[in-house]
């Protein structure tokens, strides 16, 4: 059997409990930071406690921010009759990187799963409704992930926003860009025809 130190073990639990980290990868970064300096230790020891003092979710948008409202929201250059919903931060960063979104944010939180126990109330919706209630949005604009729970919170949303009289659109998708045909799955198919546009 293989004995390691204690501290090598509660390290690699820690990084374990990571998402996407399985036990192998667990130990192979508690050996590494093993092999790194004290200082580099210390600065990322550092950066981590930064990230737990510091950052904050907007009070507008709910995205993850240093500063209140975030830099999106508290941007003038911003188109500001666009909100584009999306599920988690991450999906901002995603989105940014494309520069091709120049208008606001709204972060949910997650998406509904009634199964998981998630619904409107543990959603940033009651939020969305607030700020729809206080500005001129022309477009809400729904850029959620394409599973089940993201199907389920766009029907949800739609539903709950048409009546308010704001334009309500989904972002097409389809198959990516260098796949091929033969690879694709059914659902993804039906969905780029769907979403096809002129050329």
């Amino acid at each position: 059997m293989f004995y390691t130190a204690e501290s090598i073990e509660q390290l690699a639990e820690q990084f374990a409990q990571l998402p996407g980290i399985g036990r192998k990868t667990a130990h192979r970064l508690a050996l590494y930071i093993l092999k790194m300096s004290r200082d580099e230790v210390v600065t990322m020891a550092k950066a981590l406690i930064n990230v737990k003092d510091k950052v904050r979710y907007c009070t507008i948008c709910s995205n993850i921010t240093e500063t209140d409202p975030c830099a999106i929201c508290s941007n003038t250059k911003r188109e500001r009759s666009f909100i584009c919903v999306v599920e988690e931060p991450h999906d901002v960063l995603a989105i940014e990187k494309t520069n091709e979104f120049k208008g606001l944010y709204h972060v949910l939180g997650g998406a509904l799963s009634p199964l998981d126990g998630i619904g409107p109330e543990e959603l940033k919706i009651k939020e969305l409704l607030q700020r729809l209630s206080t500005s001129t949005i022309e477009e809400i604009i729904l850029a959620l992930n394409p599973n089940v729970e993201g199907e389920t919170t766009t029907l949800y949303l739609s539903r709950l926003l048409k009546p308010l009289g704001i334009k309500v659109t989904r972002i097409a998708r389809g198959l990516p860009v260098g796949s091929d045909l033969e690879f694709a799955d059914e659902a993804t198919l039906s969905r780029a025809f769907e979403g096809r546009i002129a050329v």
